[in-house]
């Protein structure tokens, strides 16, 4: 009779030999990119692109799923309960990696529930104003919020968004104090900044681009450590008076926790792949997007210290859960 150490040792080489030839046969079916965002955003758009080029480097289909709703809390909570193969992948977010956890019960863990696979781009927000204002800089800014505390009013999408927190975040290091009007989504909020009803708003590039190109909207500072090559005469928030100042909307690529380590290894190696893709950096700039060359070992940390940012905006401007 087979003694119980006999089929352990059995068992332990089929485990050990199984793991390798699944990364060697991955990927042998579609692999799904869920987007916790409905279809036709940036986080779509850049989902598509990418996915295009990630399909021709593992020589299978890669289908974008959008599941949107709770603050991309759907979207990556079902990615956190897949199976952990490789085959369902999440585009992550500052939102759903940083911010949101930070705010309410989401039902994951963002760092013990993903692996990350690759980085992949930022977003630069700009500090837009009204032409009415009369402020032209961030230093006029923070003079005009000293002068009446509270009395300067920043449109955000709804709180506990990257522009809510983007506005908490300068208030707390210029140290004054500004009023945040919450809209249902980012579109609203700008109609009402481009109409006069809320001088400011901290508004991504790319949807920005286009007022301020028309002088419908000024620049006061881009969110970015670096100037932004789309509006160079822009200054940064850090050069601006505030060193240490970034806020990006950054997206990358996300795996459920547990996914083998040969799996995920092949498919960092196809993502490096792609982003080396020169058409693929210039495709990404042209939709207002800076490509992020970190490997999964740097994107991790970097995920991990945007997580601790976000907690300690959120607990110093008293936004509980």
């Amino acid at each position: 009779m087979t003694s119980f150490r006999q089929l352990l040792a059995v068992l332990l080489l089929a485990a050990s030999t199984a793991v390798p030839a699944l990364a060697e046969g991955y990927p042998e079916r579609p692999v799904t990119i869920v987007v916790p965002y409905p279809a036709g955003g940036s986080a779509d758009i850049l989902a598509r692109t990418v996915g295009q080029k990630l399909s021709v480097q593992l020589e299978q289909p890669v289908i974008v799923e959008n599941r949107a709703g709770a603050g991309t809390a759907i979207g990556a909570r079902f990615v956190a309960e897949a199976k952990p193969d490789g085959y369902t992948l999440l585009l992550g977010t500052v939102s759903s990696q940083a911010i949101n956890p930070a705010m309410s019960k989401v039902g994951y863990d963002p760092v013990k529930d993903f692996v990350p696979v690759s980085a992949l781009a930022s977003i630069p927000f700009v500090l837009v104003a009204n032409p009415s204002v009369s402020y032209v800089s961030v230093g006029d800014l923070i003079a005009a919020a000293r002068q009446g505390p509270g009395s300067i009013g920043y449109a955000s999408a709804g709180p506990g968004t990257s522009n809510h927190l983007a506005g908490e975040m300068l208030a707390s290091a210029a140290k004054i104090k500004l009023l945040h009007v919450p809209y249902k989504g980012s579109a609203p909020a700008l109609a009402d900044v481009l109409a006069g009803h809320v001088p400011l708003m901290f508004d991504l590039q790319t949807t920005s681009l286009p007022n301020i190109a028309t002088r419908k909207l000024k620049a006061l500072a881009v969110t970015s450590s670096q100037r932004s090559p789309l509006l160079p005469g822009v200054p940064t928030v850090a050069e601006s008076g505030l060193p240490g100042f970034e806020v990006s909307a950054w997206f990358g690529v996300f795996a459920p926790a547990r996914v083998p380590a040969p799996v995920l290894k092949k498919l960092s190696a196809a993502m490096a792949r792609v982003l080396e893709d020169p058409a693929l950096a210039q495709r990404l700039r042209d939709l207002g997007a800076e490509p992020d060359a970190r490997n999964a070992a740097q994107f991790s940390a970097y995920v991990a210290e945007e997580a601790g940012k976000y907690a300690a905006v959120v607990k110093t401007a008293g936004l509980a859960p």
